[in-house]
């Protein structure tokens, strides 16, 4: 086999003092295609050489094309907005289905990317997931150039947004190979979180980038709010092929993941997370939609000529929370500050829906800025959740084993989590189709997060249960 090498590979015959026979530890053992045969993140003496560096050099890239991923998938959510005053023909609810289709789609994505890292690896997989993000933000481009487009192929476009979707669960099931058990936690929130912001981001620059890259027009200028993300998008592909690496004890843990689907406790995190991931993405999606139909006066604030869109505060906390979430988990149990999490989130809800006659602007901002930051929360405490639940019921004896299952299980939760995605516009959709308020579906969302919370409650926090005894 042919052997490749680069500035963190060292092809010199080994001369470290390892037992006989042993993968060697000084040095990174690379074949053809960055493939890594010697990935040991527990050894000391391997972390502590070439295994810390490579393996965060591997992070930092994952974030960046995590980053795009989520940024994509949230495109249409701050595009619709501007889709009336550009001369598109839209109900409110085919305003609310574009900016559901994204979630449902990549909610659906999440689960074969759960296993691509298993069948292509882990550098070829985010170079791939990368590049395919150039589908969506492509055809939104030709798309939103012409307001004559026929609404099927709106939803069609919308729907290819999906893509960014699916690249949490890929990237997230690479990353945990990577690192030994005690930082595994950090580099999963920094990735996650890494992500999540990217949200935010679209939510502020494409305002900028429709209106300021008007060149003169008196229209946005809706082709930008695509053509802007390819520069990066190529730049992420190649940095991901020169600098990621390909881990081949990875690559044969297909059935790690097929073995996880069949454990209880991954659905069961599954609809915890739901409501914690769900929430951050749904409310993530119709914030702009909320503010543009309930507070139009404040939709955009125009600053040097630029619209400014105040709905992208809302993600920008839900994401820089989410890595306290995963340390006030450490140490106060994920289960309890889920359940905590759920219960303010039940009353900050009913208070969005009861201050709502006022309206005031910046109180409902306030409020939902409040809602982002506990989703930001649970969506951490929930997480760290998942590789304790899975070492404490796999059996001993299982053959996969506890650590191969819970890391399919990060993208496979991921996946389910996806769909409160798509639940939380279609359930505001109902409510004002049928009422002409948002009413209802607040309070829907309301009982639903206090039934998550008793959820929660009984299954893992429960007095006396061996899960709560081990603060889960």
């Amino acid at each position: 086999m042919a052997v490749s090498t680069d500035t963190s590979t060292d092809t010199s015959p080994d001369t470290s003092p390892d037992t006989v026979g042993a993968p060697p530890t000084d040095r990174l053992v690379m074949g053809r295609g960055r493939w890594v045969s010697n990935w040991q993140s527990e050894n000391e003496q391997f972390w502590n050489g070439p295994g810390r560096p490579a393996a965060r050099r591997n992070l930092y890239w994952s974030v960046f094309c995590e980053f795009l991923g989520f940024a994509v998938w949230q495109l249409w959510s701050v595009t619709v907005v501007f889709l009336p005053g550009a001369g598109f023909d839209l109900t409110t609810s085919q305003q609310f289905w574009l900016v559901s289709l994204p979630p449902l789609v990549g909610a659906v994505l999440r689960v074969p990317y759960s296993f691509t890292v298993a069948i292509f690896g882990g550098r070829n997989w985010t170079v791939i997931s990368a590049l395919l993000l150039l589908i969506p933000t492509i055809l939104l481009a030709i798309t939103l150039a012409n307001p004559g487009t026929p609404l099927w192929m709106l939803f069609a476009v919308a729907a290819t947004a999906g893509f960014g979707g699916g690249n949490f669960a890929s990237s997230m099931s690479n990353i945990t190979f990577f690192f030994p058990a005690r930082e595994k936690g950090a580099a999963l929130g920094l990735n996650a979180a890494g992500g999540n912001v990217g949200v935010a981001v679209a939510q502020f620059l494409v305002p900028l980038a429709v209106t300021l890259l008007a060149f003169g027009t008196l229209q946005p200028n809706l082709s930008m709010a695509g053509l802007i993300w390819i520069p990066l998008i190529l730049v992420a592909a190649w940095g991901a092929q020169r600098y990621m690496h390909n881990l081949s004890h990875a690559k044969n843990d297909l059935k790690g993941s097929l073995s996880a689907l069949r454990e209880p406790h991954l659905w069961l995190i599954a609809v915890i997370y739901v409501g914690t991931f769900g929430s951050f993405m749904g409310f993530g999606s119709v914030f702009p939609t909320l503010i543009s139909m309930m507070f139009p006066d404040y939709s955009s604030i125009q600053l040097l000529g630029a619209a400014i869109s105040m709905a992208f505060l809302g993600p920008l906390v839900g994401s820089l929370a989410r890595p306290f979430g995963g340390r006030l988990a450490d140490r106060r149990g994920g289960a309890r500050v889920t359940i905590q999490c759920f219960i303010a989130m039940a009353a900050v809800t009913a208070a969005v829906v009861l201050t709502l006659p006022w309206q005031n602007f910046w109180l409902y901002l306030a409020l939902f800025l409040v809602l982002f930051t506990l989703t930001g929360i649970a969506n951490g405490s929930s997480y760290r959740m998942i590789p304790l639940v899975f070492r404490l019921t796999v059996d001993a004896d299982d053959r996969v084993g506890h650590e191969r299952k819970s890391s399919a299980a990060l993208g496979l939760i991921g996946a389910v989590g996806g769909f409160g995605g798509f639940m939380i516009p279609q359930v505001l959709n109902a409510s004002h189709s049928a009422n002409g308020s948002f009413d209802a579906a607040f309070w829907s969302l309301c009982a639903a997060y206090v039934a998550l919370a008793g959820f929660t409650f009984l299954v893992y926090h429960r007095p006396g249960s061996r899960l709560a005894a081990a603060n889960v």
